[in-house]
């Protein structure tokens, strides 16, 4: 029985043995370090330098929304009220100056045209009665108070009648055109420039007072883009400065602009506007239209190293320094802006008179990784 037990501690020892031997998990060491022979380094033709100034330009990106100044926002009202007959007009839709947007219709248009006439034709007659009554005067056959007379009633019907005629261009009706025989019920409201509709508050049927507003329009020629800019970033723009805007939903339709204004006014969140102007317009852009944008800053001095130094692996970037000879070793690297091949590097105290390698990283890489998995 002794005999027996012996043999299975035995075997349960050999078994944790084999186990810590053959351990699936254990960590391997990743290297970071290499060494080449003489004949590596000719065949990987590695060459090395350092950190250089070069002029890099930058690009901030930031964001806001269309906007249209006070201005380009037309509210649109009728002079004289008027039950509203007929409208096509929906929020976006696109107009042109002089389209029909409305049809109203209200018995006092009919008066006014009435009114208009009535004294045009008292006017004729007035105007007849004063040349009379001036030449009765002009040969002592009228008395001075008959001509005084005669000479108001005929100024006051002029009067009367440039109000009447003022008061219908207020409507749309032109007093030059209009008789007895084109007298209408109707008065249409037209665009008054090229645009696109923002509101519409009135449905066909309801009455419309002079005070109500019916359409809220927008004169696009001069919508703007307001964009939120961190404080730390304005002391880089100016006023000129070109820049390129994009939506969400269309991120490869660039729009170009230009920034027109920038504020001295610092929010609390330390951002301040900047008003841009869309260089050429577009009809899908709309007041209150969310929008992203890319600033390119004046060109910047910046330390950098080319492009094909720096290698990628596992999500990072690396560069390899020259340690001794033969020897790299591999350092995370962290990038900024890029240009014309080369690439800012942000952490440069790290490679600050260090020999970076040049010419044949990817070479290295490679050579790292087989050792790594060996």
């Amino acid at each position: 029985m002794k005999k027996l037990i012996f043999i299975i501690i035995l075997g349960v020892v050999a078994a944790c043995s084999n186990s810590e031997t053959t351990d699936p998990n254990a960590e391997t060491k990743v290297l970071n370090s290499v060494t080449l022979n003489d004949a590596q380094f000719e065949s990987a033709k590695i060459a090395t330098g350092k950190l250089e100034e070069k002029l890099i330009s930058s690009t901030i990106k930031v964001n806001g929304k269309i906007d249209v100044p006070p201005q380009n926002l037309v509210s649109v009202s009728v002079p004289l009220g008027g039950y509203l007959e007929s409208t096509k007009l929906l929020p976006g839709m696109h107009l042109n100056k002089g389209e029909v947007i409305a049809v109203l219709q209200d018995q006092q248009y009919i008066q006014l045209q009435q009114d208009y006439l009535i004294t045009k034709s008292k006017l004729e007659l007035a105007e007849l009665d004063f040349k009379r009554q001036k030449d009765l005067n002009q040969s002592k056959a009228s008395s001075d108070k008959s001509f005084q007379q005669a000479r108001s009633e005929y100024q006051s019907m002029k009067i009367t009648l440039s109000a009447l005629a003022e008061k219908l261009r207020l409507i749309n009706i032109n007093p030059n055109t209009l008789n007895e025989n084109n007298l209408s019920k109707n008065i249409r409201l037209t665009a008054p420039f090229d645009g696109f509709v923002s509101k519409v508050n009135f449905n066909i049927g309801k009455y419309v007072n002079p005070t109500d507003v019916l359409f809220e329009l927008v004169d696009p020629r001069d919508i703007h883009l307001n964009l939120k800019v961190f404080e730390k970033d304005l002391i880089q723009l100016t006023v000129g400065q070109k820049l390129y805007a994009y939506s969400n939903s269309q991120p490869d339709k660039k729009f170009k602009c230009e920034i027109i204004l920038i504020s001295q006014d610092i929010t609390s969140d330390r951002t301040a506007e900047v008003h841009c102007h869309f260089e050429k317009y577009d009809k899908t852009l709309l007041p209150g239209m969310y929008m992203n944008a890319e600033i390119e800053l004046k060109n910047l001095l910046s330390l950098a190293v080319e492009e094909k130094s720096v290698v990628n692996f596992e999500g990072a970037n690396y560069l390899f320094i020259k340690t001794a000879k033969n020897t790299f070793e591999m350092r995370e690297v962290k990038l900024g802006n890029s240009e014309n091949g080369w690439v800012e590097v942000v952490n440069k105290e790290k490679f600050n008179n260090q020999q970076i390698v040049t010419d044949g990283a990817y070479a290295l890489l490679m050579t790292l990784k087989n050792e790594s998995e060996e």
